[in-house]
């Protein structure tokens, strides 16, 4: 059954998405500390929406709304007790429904080494675009996909 996504409410969710991130891979692998994950997710140019099972955050996604690539997906994370339920599936389709009321495309990178991930969005209809070589550790890649619905010549905002 799907869960509820809403904006994140509080420092309290915050720090429940920081924790999240950075006892699971590929934050461990990537050398990310809960303080570092607290400010990503804390960042006020980004945007934090986190899926709520009960009281309890079961999930997140952060996205890029500025820039150079606006639409991009920073982070998804799902709890481990929530993994394999459709909750990584429903996260995205809610970011590609808030992406596409202002752009025409979304972006994301995902570690090289995070195969599953990288299955997941190939399955949701993420494009390969090419690879960020030793982009943030040394040894394992950050590659570029990009989900479309046509290109921004086409493209009207939606309010």
């Amino acid at each position: 059954m799907p869960l509820p996504i809403e904006p994140a409410r509080d420092d309290a969710d915050r720090a429940a998405c920081a924790r999240m991130m950075c006892e699971t891979d590929p934050w461990i692998t990537l050398g990310r500390s809960f303080e570092r994950c607290l400010a990503a997710v804390s960042d006020s140019g980004r945007e934090l929406y986190v899926a709520r099972d009960g009281a309890t955050v079961a999930g997140f996604i952060l996205i890029t709304m500025k820039g150079q690539f606006p639409g991009y997906i920073a982070s998804v994370c799902v709890a481990p007790n929530a993994r394999g339920t459709g909750l990584g599936t429903q996260l995205v389709a809610f970011a590609e429904a808030r992406i596409h009321r202002e752009s025409p495309n979304v972006f994301l990178c995902v570690s090289s080494f995070n195969h599953r991930a990288r299955a997941l969005y190939e399955r949701l209809g993420f494009e390969y675009v090419g690879a960020l070589k030793d982009y943030i550790v040394e040894g394992h890649d950050e590659l570029l996909y990009r989900k479309t619905i046509g290109p921004w010549s086409d493209f009207t905002p939606r309010q």
